[in-house]
């Protein structure tokens, strides 16, 4: 499979080209448009619990969308739901990622997608205590609210990131949750919440913008019921 991103950072859109036969994994509800001949088939991958684990305690969609090339090859293009950039993790078979609630996007043929336990320090996050975690090898599509940042963290070199702004991140990464301030009255008047403190080897993607907030600005301006 071979990746071509266009439209970014703002309103990013992945082609898939796929050579003859050729099948990739696609977040429900993600395509945009795909060359003739290409065929689908939506289904909840590994069964009916793990489509659950994955919608209820993942955040993604109950159902995986596998579009498979026609003899041909063929091409599919896929895009977010929130506008935002795109970017292609490559699973060298040896190191697996960890993506956070709604950002997987699609997956190569050879990468193996299941929900894994994130700890209670995921759901104090803010991250739902469940992420999506990528192994095998081949192309790994993440997408992101605003835009993305890629940052690699040397042996030792530490960063500080909100839960919010977590898009994903490799095994290789140590990482634990806390306050951002020190007392909950400290913490009211910052405006922050809690924060990733991530330690390396290893690379960290992140977000220019937190879905979350986004949600409670449109909440708080959405009409109340009467």
């Amino acid at each position: 499979m071979q990746v071509g991103v266009r439209h970014q950072p703002s309103f990013a859109v992945a082609r898939l080209t796929l050579a003859a036969g050729e099948p990739v994994q696609v977040e429900s509800g993600a395509m945009m448009a795909t060359s003739p001949g290409v065929t689908v088939q939506s289904q909840a991958k590994g069964g009916i619990m793990k489509g659950l684990g994955r919608a209820f305690l993942g955040g993604e969609s109950f159902f995986i969308s596998t579009f498979t090339a026609p003899p041909g090859g063929g091409w599919v293009d896929v895009a977010p739901n929130l506008p935002g950039d795109v970017r292609t993790v490559t699973l060298d078979g040896r190191t697996g990622w960890c993506v956070t609630r709604g950002s997987w996007l699609a997956s190569a043929q050879g990468v193996r997608t299941d929900t894994k336990w994130g700890g209670m320090k995921n759901l104090m996050g803010g991250e739902g205590g469940f992420l999506s975690h990528a192994t095998g090898q081949g192309e790994l599509l993440v997408s992101c609210y605003g835009a993305m940042e890629a940052v690699t963290l040397q042996p030792g070199e530490a960063i500080t990131v909100d839960t919010g702004h977590v898009v994903a991140y490799a095994d290789s990464v140590q990482f634990q949750i806390r306050k951002a301030a020190a007392g909950a009255i400290q913490s009211v008047k910052s405006g922050e919440g809690l924060v990733f403190d991530f330690t390396g080897p290893g690379q960290v993607l992140l977000q220019s913008r937190n879905p979350a907030s986004l949600v409670s600005w449109l909440a708080a301006r959405l009409p109340s019921r009467s």
